[in-house]
């Protein structure tokens, strides 16, 4: 396993983690009581939050098996989060055994998990980088071990996004430097949430990530459309979640209420 010393190691159980809160919503185990009360928070105002949560994960396996039947071998994930399975190497490593993939986030529980996160197919293999997103940097230098950035690489930043800033991350500027580094061939995988879709709820359910210490931007469709600038788009193009390629299960789920959150899959020409 490959780490990062600029990520913190320490897990602080005082504040919520949005890893967690994540991992409440999705039934797990892996969250303290301040997670479980800020999600609780969330849902009573933006009733969407386990749905969206679930959404997100089952748009991650189809845009990942996507990704491997277009020939992709090479997968890198950022923000990762709380192992729940079917994992993303689970679902790439089911399409094409021999695909290398690369894990990383900055959450110390994440990194408890990693052994985890590290199973593998015998012909392909699983790594993890213990660093933060606003760092590529270093998160590129660690994968560089696993993954050869001269070949087509499938990158997701799945339900990342909207924790990130214009000003204070130059968000779009720190997706394009990734993009910068992925050869032609490359994926780009992205979800992220909106107030077009749900404006009161989403709305109400920044403001208490807010408060918790998040920060939290959902963006319009033209706002999450720009992260696809330069790349071509794969269809259905950028589009809510739950219309992405649906399989049965999501044409099931969507009548139980919408989701406010883009998804899209682009390829770097």
């Amino acid at each position: 396993m490959t780490g990062s010393e600029a990520a913190p190691t320490t897990i602080d159980t005082s504040r919520p983690h949005p890893a967690r809160v994540y991992d409440w919503w999705l039934g797990g185990k892996d969250n303290y009581p301040v997670d479980e009360e800020l999600a609780r928070k969330i849902l009573a105002a933006d009733g969407t939050a386990v749905r969206g949560a679930r959404a997100n994960r089952r748009f991650m396996h189809r845009a990942v098996r996507t990704a491997a039947e277009a020939g992709i071998r090479q997968f890198l994930d950022i923000g990762t989060g709380i192992p729940t399975e079917p994992n993303l190497h689970q679902v790439a490593q089911g399409a094409a055994a021999e695909s290398k993939v690369v894990y990383a986030d900055n959450d110390p529980i994440v990194l408890r998990h990693a052994e985890a996160l590290l199973s593998s197919s015998v012909e392909g293999g699983t790594d993890y980088v213990h660093a933060d997103v606003r760092d590529p940097e270093t998160i590129l230098r660690l994968a560089g071990e696993s993954l050869d950035f001269d070949r087509p690489v499938s990158l997701s930043l799945v339900a990342l996004t909207h924790y990130l800033g214009d000003a204070e991350d130059d968000v779009y500027g720190l997706v394009e430097r990734y993009v910068a580094a992925l050869a032609p061939g490359s994926f780009l995988i992205l979800s992220q949430v909106t107030q077009d879709l749900s404006p009161e709820g989403v709305a109400k359910a920044a403001e208490l990530f807010r408060r918790s210490g998040t920060p939290f931007h959902p963006r319009t469709l033209p706002e999450f459309s720009r992260f696809f600038d330069g790349l071509e788009l794969l269809g259905p193009g950028v589009i809510p979640v739950y219309g992405w390629r649906p399989e049965p299960v999501d044409v099931a789920a969507q009548a139980e209420g919408v989701v406010p959150v883009y998804a899209g899959v682009a390829r770097k020409p």
